[in-house]
């Protein structure tokens, strides 16, 4: 069973659906509403990932809150805001939201549509962990990266699969890159873009939605 992570500067909806020759929608966050994210969905991780793992693993500056400031949905959008303001000992706030508990899944469709920051330095993800890490600890219970958009080559969208074979640590990782149609504007966001991904027992498939 995986669930999903968000990070960074993001406005999305989400649907996914089973694996069975007529589909149905099993889960959903359209964000038809205002204020904090539907707590029976979302769950958050906290502070900067200390004392178990310092920077989440991947060396990061900012410390994760649920404050309004970082996180909201307003306008039919979930928007998820990186801030540079001191706290935790780091010099910028963001947000980093989970679905575990409350929304994991094996195989099946994930739509996902979001807006991404533009400029060095930015690094919004979706990506999928495993529930239970049956297999161990990263890599071996796997990671499904959704979407990657690193800020120094922002006319790419970036997925990967880690697995204890393979994974970056290793240079083995299974990746793909997807383009995006944009001019280069710092500090501006993406044209709303939307990515799916079809997860089954033997492969996988990822494009971007126009």
């Amino acid at each position: 069973m995986r669930y999903l992570c968000l990070i960074a500067i993001v406005w999305m909806t989400f649907t996914r659906c089973k694996q069975t020759s007529t589909k149905s929608l099993v889960w959903s966050d359209e964000f038809e509403y205002s204020g904090t994210p539907d707590s029976t969905k979302w769950n958050y991780d906290l502070g900067d990932g200390c004392p178990h793992v310092c920077g989440w693993g991947n060396n990061e500056v900012e410390y994760y809150t649920k404050d309004l400031k970082n996180v909201r949905v307003e306008n039919g959008m979930l928007s998820i805001e990186a801030h540079k303001d001191s706290l935790g000992g780091k010099a910028y706030t963001s947000t980093r939201m989970v679905s575990k508990g409350k929304g994991d899944w094996l195989y099946g469709r994930i739509e996902v549509k979001a807006k991404l920051p533009r400029g060095k330095g930015t690094w919004p993800a979706i990506w999928m962990l495993s529930t239970d890490w049956k297999y161990g600890g990263w890599p071996e219970s796997g990671e499904i990266d959704i979407m990657e958009h690193v800020g120094y080559d922002p006319g790419v969208i970036h997925g990967t699969i880690h697995t204890k074979a393979y994974n970056h640590i290793i240079g083995t990782q299974k990746e793909g890159n997807l383009p995006l149609r944009i001019a280069w504007m710092p500090f501006m966001c993406t044209p709303l873009t939307g990515v799916k991904i079809k997860w089954t027992s033997i492969w996988m498939i990822r494009c971007i939605i126009r």
